[in-house]
């Protein structure tokens, strides 16, 4: 009896050491910095551990008693054993089409456009993986259409075990062609293998606007779902004249061990960060190059398609001039050293290239620089010179003329506030998780171990109405049609892990009055905003859209893990 009662002792106190020392250890590993996260991947490569500090006594405990301090990390592990599938599915590779160069279709009024999800083999450097495309192309065709014009697509998955849906992204047109599942307030139920969808489309504003699906994101962005829209305008004189018009979406995607890192249909991961992609793409190539002659002026069509990634885009050598962003042009032309574009956002560049050779268009970061692709400009004689147009900066008083009707607004308090942050599942977060922020934007993982190992099932990342308290899909705001709503948007100081996020809002247009405080001298009407860390920006909505609609943080791993809310325009 007295053994007994000695080794019950003993058990207990190796127990409670155990627990001291994952009290103390555990919160010094969710503060690494970078080079400690390296060198925790590094070390658990060379042992059979799953983390440093790992124990077979406190894991076995923890199966037991999985509410106890220190138990976090064995809990996210047998998570993550239980959990885990290949992102490729049973399926032969080699037996796949080969992924099709993307291809321009020009649309008139009244036509139908056959569209098809398939399953698709594509050549990354040396590895062969799965990936899914529309059309069989990665990214899916340019669907190219003049403003005013009404098409029909038909819409068939011939994926098993896939459901999907095609949101057709900054589109002011009809909400129950929005294609946002019923789950998240939408009005469509996905589209399951074999089935199909007459989705019908009218363009009524010119400009660039792309297509993907509205339900896991996640997997299905990553993994090749997405293509651009091209709206030309009535007005000839639109534009400035240009040599050539380039459309690029810009992409990356995460190999590991020469295939798609791993996902899983029960969670998203890589819920903290998002999934950062090691291999950038340009049309979904690595290799993209152009060649064109100097003196030519270009139009570059940008759109941003990745989970996560911020570009910072520029082409040392050339001269950049900025024309265009999400919806309609800027009140002012303005020449501009690069670009920042968020997941979500699209730009229209003139870029200009005065002398012969190569040029490089870089991303070109604070914390990284990757070369996207290629630009060979040789000697050749250009027809036409556009030079003295593109010098100058044109005013575009249609512009400020449409947004003269909204000034009388920007001064008002807003009319709603929200702020964006995370919660967690589990006890152990009572501290900030940061990654390096740099003006206000992690442009890469820095945070590597950790946002691997965290999923949905752990991590909410929220919306906070301010004045109701109200969360993400509670969130329930009513508005009227031609309402004018100024809403503030907070991304908390104090919050759980601050980072950047990307903000949608479906189907209307609003202005980005002020960033932190710094009023925009520069207007350009948009439907997604990045909100830097720890700032704020004021925006004014035009409400001119009537149906149900939602507002959503455009990383794909942040809406996994339910980052959104609703809102009703009535019908005047």
């Amino acid at each position: 009896m007295k053994n007994s009662v000695l080794y019950s002792i003993i058990i207990l106190l190796g127990v409670s050491v155990i627990g001291l020392l994952s009290y103390i250890f555990i919160p010094h590993l969710l503060l690494m910095n970078h080079n400690d996260m390296d060198m925790m991947e590094m070390w658990t490569e060379q042992s059979d551990s799953p983390f440093i500090g790992y124990s077979k006594a406190m894991n076995d405990h923890c199966k037991i008693m999985p509410e106890m301090s220190g138990c976090e990390p064995y809990n996210i592990l047998v998570s993550q054993k239980s959990n885990n599938v290949e992102s490729t599915s049973e399926v032969n590779i080699s037996e796949l089409m080969q992924a099709k160069k993307v291809e321009i279709v020009e649309l008139r009024d009244g036509d139908t456009y056959d569209m098809e999800v398939t399953q698709v083999r594509k050549e990354i450097w040396n590895d062969s993986v799965m990936m899914l495309a529309y059309n069989g192309s990665i990214p899916g065709p340019i669907l190219k259409a003049p403003e005013g014009t009404k098409v029909t697509i038909n819409f068939v998955n011939k994926v098993p075990d896939l459901e999907t849906t095609l949101h057709s992204h900054g589109l002011r047109w009809d909400y129950t062609m929005d294609w946002v599942p019923k789950e998240m307030m939408g009005t469509q139920d996905p589209v399951a293998f074999w089935e199909s969808f007459q989705y019908e489309l009218e363009f009524p504003d010119t400009g660039i606007f792309w297509y993907h699906p509205h339900i896991r994101e996640d997997i299905q962005q990553e993994l090749g779902l997405s293509g651009n829209f091209i709206v030309t305008p009535k007005d000839a004189n639109y534009w400035n004249p240009v040599n050539r018009e380039e459309t690029l979406i810009l992409d990356d995607v995460l190999i590991e061990d020469g295939k798609i890192a791993e996902f899983s249909q029960d969670f998203a991961n890589y819920i903290l960060m998002g999934r950062f992609g090691n291999t950038m793409l340009v049309n979904g190539e690595t290799d993209y190059s152009l060649n064109i002659k100097k003196g030519e002026v270009v139009r570059l069509n940008l759109t941003n398609v990745s989970n996560t990634r911020i570009y910072n885009f520029e082409i040392p050598g050339a001269k950049i001039k900025r024309v265009w962003g999400d919806i309609w042009k800027y009140e002012r032309d303005s020449f501009v050293e690069s670009i920042v574009i968020a997941p979500a956002e699209r730009y229209s560049l003139e870029v200009y290239f005065p002398e012969s050779g190569e040029f490089e268009i870089q991303n070109n970061t604070p914390v990284s620089n990757y070369t996207l692709w290629k630009i060979v400009v040789s000697d050749g004689q250009v027809e036409n010179s556009y030079l003295d147009t593109f010098n100058i900066l044109r005013e575009n008083t249609e512009i400020i003329a449409d947004i003269d009707a909204y000034r009388s607004y920007f001064d008002t308090a807003p009319d709603k506030e929200i702020e964006l942050d995370m919660d967690m599942n589990m006890n152990m977060w009572n501290m900030m998780m940061e990654g390096e922020s740099h003006g206000g934007i992690e442009w890469e993982d820095e945070m590597g171990m950790m946002n691997k190992m965290h999923n949905s099932n752990q991590v909410d990342w929220k919306i906070t109405d301010k004045i109701t308290g109200k969360e993400n899909m509670n969130i329930n705001w009513n508005f009227n049609q031609w309402d004018v709503v100024k809403v503030r948007i907070h991304n908390k100081k104090d919050g759980t892990h601050p980072m950047q996020h990307p903000i949608h809002f479906h189907g209307q247009r609003f202005l980005v009055l002020n960033e932190n405080g710094k009023q925009m001298d520069n207007l350009v009407w948009k439907d997604t905003a990045l909100v830097k860390t720890w700032e704020y920006i004021d925006i004014l909505i035009d409400m001119s859209n009537p149906g149900e609609w939602m507002v959503h943080c455009h990383i794909a791993e942040h809406l996994s893990a339910g980052m959104m809310m609703h809102f009703s325009v009535k019908e005047n």
